[in-house]
């Protein structure tokens, strides 16, 4: 099940979206270093957090997959949103800085290949950043929030497909420890429950975030050559030299 614009804007207009967004944001925030001259890629929906961190950013464009949906951002200026596959990003080799995902790795087809897109186009250094619905907690055992859908991720495995695709993970976090009700004397003791969660029981977290650095220096896997065969080109004239030479031997011997 995949979550579409309309549901994830749904979502985070209620008073539980809106508590998930502050506390994700927190987690965020605890391993966000800020720059003011980078180059922000938000990949997924990340719209509300990229109205929190891009305005340090140089530039800021919100990518969203074309199974997902897409909806303009910033509000009120011009669009810098793009509908795309996130195996084919467009964008060219080494361009942004950091890359932020919320709400794409657990759905992309092929989490290996979008992983190995996001390592080409991240300059030397670049940062990515990723939030995942954590395979042990909570969220991801209920669908009446988007963190319930696609395939949710144990802190190994998000290392191992990390390590798979050349990034090396830098800071971890985690999020979501209240569970997602949306009763009301729930969402009243979110704060205390939350807080708590993140003392007491954090390998329930609701969801995993990871910061990981883009690793150099190391062969990537490509496509085997189906063939090695070296071609001539057509206008060379090969064998003249020979046909000459017996040519002219005939001639003596005559």
């Amino acid at each position: 099940m995949i979550s579409d614009i309309v549901a994830l804007r749904a979502f985070y207009s209620s008073l539980l979206g809106r508590l998930a967004e502050r506390s994700l944001a927190m987690a965020l925030s605890s391993i966000w270093s800020k720059s003011t001259s980078e180059r922000l890629v938000g990949l997924g929906y990340t719209l509300p957090w990229l109205d929190r961190f891009g305005a340090d950013a140089e530039r800021a464009f919100a990518f969203m997959p074309a199974m997902q949906g897409a909806v303009p951002w910033p509000a009120g200026q011009a669009s810098t949103t793009a509908l795309v596959f996130e195996e084919e990003l467009p964008l060219p080799d080494s361009s942004v800085d950091r890359v932020l995902m919320v709400h794409a790795l657990e759905h992309t087809e092929n989490p290996q290949q979008a992983l190995l897109e996001i390592w080409r186009v991240l300059a030397p250094g670049g940062r990515l950043v990723i939030a995942v619905p954590n395979r042990r907690g909570m969220w991801a055992r209920f669908e009446n929030t988007p963190f319930g859908t696609g395939r949710p991720y144990s802190r190994t495995q998000l290392a191992e497909a990390l390590r798979e695709a050349n990034f090396t993970a830098t800071a971890w976090g985690d999020a979501l420890h209240f569970p997602p009700s949306e009763r009301r004397f729930v969402l009243r003791l979110h704060q205390l429950l939350e807080q708590a969660g993140r003392r007491f029981w954090p390998i329930f977290a609701g969801v995993l975030v990871v910061e990981a650095e883009k690793r150099l220096y190391q062969g990537l896997p490509v496509t085997a050559r189906a063939s090695r065969r070296v071609f001539v080109p057509v206008l060379s004239p090969q064998g003249a030299t020979r046909v000459g030479a017996l040519r002219r031997n005939q001639e003596r011997e005559c």
